[in-house]
């Protein structure tokens, strides 16, 4: 039997999760997505299907590593509900373990403001 990827378990582990979860008007889905280089976040209405906020490193400069980096994205995302009236979100780890730059990201968040 052939060994899976590490992209075929993380996928697995995406699918059991978004089983679960699910983003309403009221209570959007807080998604992040980790690559090699940049984080993104996004605030998802599953029930529209619409994308109300989201947040990248890419658009945020001056932090010296990638887990101060994730925190910053944290607090815009967290900045970006607010200008919306959003106060409460489920977090949506993507597959991702709930480690280092996600966890970072959801600190971030929480430390402005929002509730999980």
């Amino acid at each position: 039997m052939a060994q899976k990827t590490k992209q075929q378990v993380r996928a697995r582990r995406k699918q059991g999760l978004r089983k679960r979860i699910s983003g309403t008007s009221e209570r959007p889905r807080l998604s992040v997505f980790r690559s090699a280089k940049h984080i993104y976040a996004q605030l998802i209405d599953d029930t529209a299907g619409v994308t109300l906020g989201s947040a990248s490193s890419q658009k945020i400069s001056g932090a010296d590593d990638k887990t101060a980096t994730s925190i910053e994205v944290g607090k815009a995302i967290a900045a970006a509900a607010k200008e919306a009236g959003i106060n409460k979100v489920v977090f949506d780890r993507n597959g991702f373990i709930y480690h280092g730059r996600v966890a970072a990201v959801a600190k971030g968040a929480r430390e402005a403001g929002l509730e999980f």
